[in-house]
């Protein structure tokens, strides 16, 4: 009985050493993990690159945005409304800044909108006259001081007095006429309304209300319908909305009176024609020229 007691013991004491090992080992077996740092102080973390913007597309005339007798493009915009609201031919327009379709220009896109001539006088170089390098001034002798008294009451009185009227240009003298007969239905507000609409039937003659140049015809300004512009001058233009019948074509001369269209109602609610007078492109109103009835 002894003995074999004696050998359990022994056993049972070799099976929990053979634990007590197992369990060492297996601490170092699980060791704790070692940080990696072969991106660490000394090392510059990779940057991520961003990619290369793509080229800028320069639009035409670029160069010439900001400049005087230029436009630049904005959203909405036509040749059509731009020449009428710089006092130009769209076609004319076009040429000058070598616009080959009309009905395809881009926004941002920069316009010449005055002839060049009147583009290099508005960008105010002028020439200063050349001097002769040997010409010696001539010494004046000084004034006395009832001269030089008499010098500043002059000045004086000039300088009070009011300066001259500035006469009308050759263009302001346009003999008009009425475009048509009608009863004015709206005057002129330049917010509201940038001419006068006058009443009729559909069919009666609109007639063109000063000697011109057809410098548009047809319908591709939205808001006037069937729409003709004559160009009288360097100064004024005329437009004629919401017509019927459109009886002339672009380039075509015409003579003050002379039947340019039927009144109708494109574009509008109602039989009218809608006139206006355009003064370098700033609608201003034609009760002012028309005379009175």
């Amino acid at each position: 009985m002894f003995g074999l007691s004696a050998r359990l013991s022994l056993a049972f004491v070799t099976v929990v050493i053979v634990g007590m090992l197992g369990g060492c080992g297996s601490r170092v077996l699980n060791r704790a993990p070692v940080e990696d740092r072969g991106v660490g102080m000394g090392q510059p973390e990779p940057v991520a690159m961003e990619p290369a913007s793509p080229d800028v597309k320069q639009l035409p005339g670029f160069e010439n945005a900001g400049k005087p007798g230029y436009y630049t493009v904005k959203p909405g915009d036509t040749l059509i409304r731009i020449g009428l609201e710089h006092g130009q031919a769209a076609k004319d327009i076009a040429r000058w800044s070598n616009v080959d379709n009309m009905n395809l220009i881009e926004v941002g896109q920069v316009l010449r909108v005055v002839p060049p001539a009147a583009a290099s006088a508005a960008s105010g170089v002028v020439a200063k006259p050349v001097t002769s390098a040997s010409a010696t001034p001539v010494p004046t002798a000084p004034a006395s001081a009832a001269t030089a008294a008499t010098a500043a009451t002059a000045a004086a009185s000039a300088s009070s007095m009011p300066g001259p009227t500035v006469a009308p240009t050759a263009d302001d003298d346009i003999d008009w006429i009425w475009p048509t007969n009608g009863t004015v239905l709206a005057g002129f507000d330049e917010v509201k309304n940038k001419g006068l609409d006058i009443g009729g039937v559909a069919g009666d003659p609109v007639v063109a209300a000063a000697d011109g140049r057809v410098v548009y015809v047809g319908a591709g300004l939205r808001g006037y319908g069937n729409l003709i512009i004559l160009k009288h001058n360097n100064t004024y233009l005329t437009a004629y909305a919401h017509n019927k019948t459109l009886l002339i074509k672009e380039d075509q001369s015409v003579r003050k009176g002379q039947k340019i269209a039927e009144m109708g109602s494109s574009d509008s609610d109602r039989v009218k024609l809608h006139f206006e007078v355009r003064r370098q492109g700033k609608p201003v109103d034609p009760a002012r020229y028309l005379p009175a009835r």
